[in-house]
């Protein structure tokens, strides 16, 4: 089970600009405490014909479209051709990957977006990773501290995982889809092709080419 979890299973390094911030860890949350150290080093060694550095620690792609009301502070990278929408919230260390959506009065905060990731309505995403076209629906959210403040636990179905970590939202593998209005809890994990139903309260590890109907009801996809 804990193999299922590791960033190997989970993600395609190639689709993401941050793939040297996963080497020598095992799972992808142990990346989150690094992003913001390692968004300004990449940034001094992104070609200037490509990227644009704006304020303190901010590089945006020249191929990006990012609208005059959304906010970016620092550390950040918007990738190429990456859309960051009407009044985006970009609170820093962030990366939003190529061909990203980061839409209207979503907010992000110490998160990898891989390549084609899309948060386009409404969404909180907070100290997350979401893998490559990894797609939440309109008003999902990422939950990222515990209502007890404890640290959080990756719970399976064979073991309880101890993380370390205070701050945890969700960890979506490759092409997860999430629905409307659903709630990631605090240390939830989705492996790759997963689908969540709408108005969903998830929590624990949904294995990956899943369908998560509600908790207690999960089952594999045809």
């Amino acid at each position: 089970m804990r193999n299922e979890l590791t960033v190997k299973e989970l993600y395609t390094l190639e689709e993401t600009i941050a793939k040297d911030v996963f080497e020598g860890i095992t799972y992808p949350w142990e990346a989150l405490p690094k992003i913001g150290a390692f968004i300004k080093e990449l940034g001094e060694r992104l070609p200037e014909d490509e990227y644009e550095k704006k304020g303190e620690d901010v590089w945006i792609a020249k191929s990006a479209k990012v609208f005059p009301s959304a906010y970016i502070h620092g550390p950040a990278i918007i990738g190429k051709d990456a859309e960051v929408r009407h009044c985006a919230f970009i609170r820093g260390n962030a990366i939003v990957g190529e061909g990203a959506v980061v839409g209207n009065s979503t907010e992000l905060k110490n998160v990898i977006l891989f390549n084609k990731v899309q948060v386009p309505h409404y969404n909180y995403v907070g100290d997350s990773i979401l893998g490559y076209k990894a797609h939440m629906g309109a008003g999902s959210i990422t939950s990222n501290v515990k209502s007890d403040k404890k640290l959080v636990v990756v719970k399976t179905q064979e073991e309880n995982i101890e993380t370390g970590i205070k701050k945890f939202g969700a960890m979506l593998g490759d092409e997860v889809e999430v629905g409307c209005g659903t709630v990631l809890n605090p240390g939830s994990v989705v492996g790759a092709r997963s689908n969540i139903y709408p108005l969903s309260s998830v929590r624990g590890f949904v294995p990956a080419g899943s369908i998560y109907k509600k908790q207690g009801e999960v089952v594999k996809k045809r």
